[in-house]
């Protein structure tokens, strides 16, 4: 048997074999990359049982199938160049050659009008920022490739921004894009997690961002990490959500059933919500929820613009058009998504305010809708306030409970497909290595 060695950033070493270890029976709590990842690496030498709440794998990932034509994510992804990790695994299960990679323009709605932001020229006319104010925001997103991000958990994004660009651009760019997607939580949100988005977001050229794509969609990843696991003689128990979590004598009970060890890849919260016994309680980080619409229109609403940000006040902070992104021909339809963010509970009727309001500014008429699905996750991911880095848990919480997810530190400062993966395999490592 074969596994990857990482260091402590999360970079692959070696190949190396492995020991032996006395065969555990494992349960992982959850199937989104974090949860699927663990359960490759330990599935080889251990009984692997996953628990998913939901009907169908992927937690974050997961996919719905549209009028038997296609299958997409309910919530967008895509993957950045650096995400060694994520290829590596593409390549153990033969995927490698369905990632392509694919421009992203982008747009800011701001004033009542759509203004595109993708090329030097376009920049150039943006009539919001002086340009002055462009030439010295163009330099800090540069500057933002090197900085050291360590120092900046412990500052706000605001104060950053107004020390480095200014209230004027501050005011005019980025508090409007900090509020859509933080709310009320806006002020609290470190630079570490600004400088962090800005750098990873960076890799463009005058088309357009360069992001990372499935042909067919990111469900083939699920599928096929779902189908090895299989093979490899793992239990995956799809509509069974772990309801308790109890420490007895040597074993973890999840649902009453024993287990030797348990990966939990659930947000701390709920991870604290089922250990029934007074065990050790994880920091109670703050999370928000995503309230995500899938359209199927019958044009494009954006010209041509993948990702617009919503600078003027709106029920969702950003309108994202999947097919200005992947081809159209593997869809038939203009595929959009509505992004919206927020704390605790969802607005109530807010799928009757998003649809009102965006048919509003982009002149959509209801008619040209073909379907419209709103995906409500209260547990999104964790808000990386100041001070956040310090409160991050480990993986190794004690008497073999471990935790993975987009709350680790391979996610930090900022969430991905590759921070998912990574923390999930660390954590399946940590568990070996305890149990030699």
């Amino acid at each position: 048997m074969t596994s990857i060695l990482y260091d402590d950033v999360g970079q692959k070493l070696s190949y190396h074999t492995k020991l032996s270890y006395t065969t555990m029976k494992i349960g992982i709590l959850g199937s989104g990359l974090a949860g699927l990842s663990a359960g490759l690496q330990l599935a080889d030498d251990h009984e692997v049982v996953i628990f998913e709440k939901n009907t169908v794998p992927g937690g974050c990932m997961s996919s719905q199938t549209y009028n038997d034509t296609y299958t997409l994510e309910t919530l967008y992804h895509h993957c950045f160049s650096g995400d060694k990790n994520l290829f590596s695994l593409l390549d153990e299960l033969g995927l490698r050659s369905d990632l392509i990679w694919l421009k992203g323009s982008t747009g800011y709605y701001m004033n009542g009008k759509l203004h595109p932001l993708t090329t030097p020229l376009e920049i150039l006319k943006y009539p919001c920022l002086t340009f002055f104010q462009k030439c010295r925001l163009g330099l800090f997103v540069i500057s933002s490739r090197k900085i050291d991000l360590a120092p900046l958990d412990k500052i706000t994004a605001k104060e950053y921004l107004y020390e480095k660009v200014g209230e004027d651009i501050y005011n005019a760019f980025f508090a409007p894009l900090l509020t859509s997607k933080f709310g009320s939580m806006k002020n609290d949100v470190s630079a570490a997690w600004l400088m962090s988005r800005i750098a990873i977001r960076s890799d463009r050229g005058s088309e357009g961002e360069r992001l990372g794509y499935l042909k067919g969609g990111w469900h083939k990843l699920i599928d096929a990490m779902v189908e090895r696991l299989k093979e490899k003689g793992a239990e995956i128990r799809l509509g069974t959500p772990a309801v308790t979590l109890v420490r007895e004598k040597d074993k973890w009970l999840i649902n009453g059933e024993a287990y030797d060890a348990v990966i939990s890849t659930l947000p701390p919260k709920v991870t604290n919500s089922l250990l029934k016994n007074g065990e050790t309680q994880l920091p109670n980080l703050m999370y928000q929820g995503a309230a995500c619409m899938t359209l199927g229109l019958t044009r494009d609403p954006t010209n041509g613009i993948y990702w617009t940000n919503m600078g003027d006040p709106a029920p969702y902070g950003a309108v994202v058009t999947h097919t200005n992104f992947a081809p159209f021909e593997w869809y038939g339809e203009h595929v959009v998504y509505l992004a919206s963010y927020f704390k605790d509970e969802p607005d109530s009727g807010l799928k009757e305010r998003m649809i009102d309001d965006f048919c509003r500014r982009f002149s959509i008429d209801k008619s040209e809708i073909r379907h419209a699905d709103l995906y409500i996750d209260k547990f999104a991911g964790p808000v990386y306030v100041t001070g956040y880095k310090d409160t991050i848990p480990p993986a190794d919480v004690g008497n073999d409970l471990y935790i993975a997810g987009m709350f680790s530190p391979e996610n930090y400062p900022e969430r991905s497909m590759e921070g998912s993966i990574l923390a999930g395999l660390n954590a399946a490592k940590y568990l070996e290595e305890k149990n030699r």
